[in-house]
């Protein structure tokens, strides 16, 4: 990967990032409905509970980002514009996700009254209490792990899911949609790291946050599976 960030301590923030996704990625590796799409056992039902139970992170993640913008001071106020104009592209995703699980077989009214698992609600609550902290610049962290899914992982996810379960496209959307645009979202990531992460221990705070979000993702995927 060609790195768009130019400080020293933002080159180094941006190495320890990439370790944390490597990690990432040897977790989902290791999550039984991740497996069966990458070996080519994954089923139409899969994908529609796969959507059930994302929609309820997809459509807390303009909440939290939200959240995250208001608690930025006044000397971060072009980071606030930033973060708020990432949740106004993303707020209404969950419209494409739900369309996609109708398309899929499912019932609009059985996605809107899914609940979150109990990684979803570890996710939610920490993600919430981050953004709520004074000048949350650890929030690069967590859009790292979450925009870096779909920018390196959707689009692939996408073919695999047609090619699983007969699809052409129609119902994977929403996949396909952050595969194509997501490069985007890290562009203004790299761009954050070198105006944001000016100190070590902005550094130590952002990976931790890479670290625990990246858990939680996992455990939230791993957590389809038991309904």
């Amino acid at each position: 990967m060609e790195s768009k960030v130019t400080t020293q301590l933002g080159q180094e923030c941006l190495q320890g990032l990439m370790r944390v996704w490597f990690d990432f990625e040897r977790q989902l590796g290791r999550v039984p409905i991740i497996q069966r799409l990458e070996r080519g056992r994954f089923t139409r039902e899969d994908y529609r509970n796969l959507l059930l139970h994302l929609r309820q992170q997809v459509i807390e993640g303009a909440r939290w980002i939200t959240r995250g913008a208001s608690s930025f001071e006044r000397d971060y106020a072009d980071v606030r514009s930033e973060v708020i104009g990432h949740a106004k592209e993303e707020h209404r995703d969950y419209e494409m996700l739900e369309a996609d699980f109708v398309a899929a077989g499912g019932a609009l009214e059985e996605i809107r009254a899914g609940r979150r698992n109990a990684g979803s609600e570890a996710l939610h609550a920490f993600m919430m209490y981050r953004a709520s902290q004074p000048n949350p610049v650890d929030l690069i962290g967590a859009m790292w792990i979450i925009e870096g899914l779909g920018q390196k992982m959707a689009s692939d996810w996408a073919r695999r899911i047609d090619e699983a379960t007969g699809g052409d496209g129609r119902y994977t959307c929403f996949m396909r949609y952050h595969g194509e645009n997501d490069d985007a979202h890290l562009d203004k990531l790299y761009s954050l790291i070198d105006r944001v992460c000016l100190t070590p221990e902005d550094q130590k705070s952002i990976l931790r946050t890479a670290r625990v979000v990246a858990r939680l993702y996992a455990l939230q995927l791993e957590e389809v599976d038991h309904g």
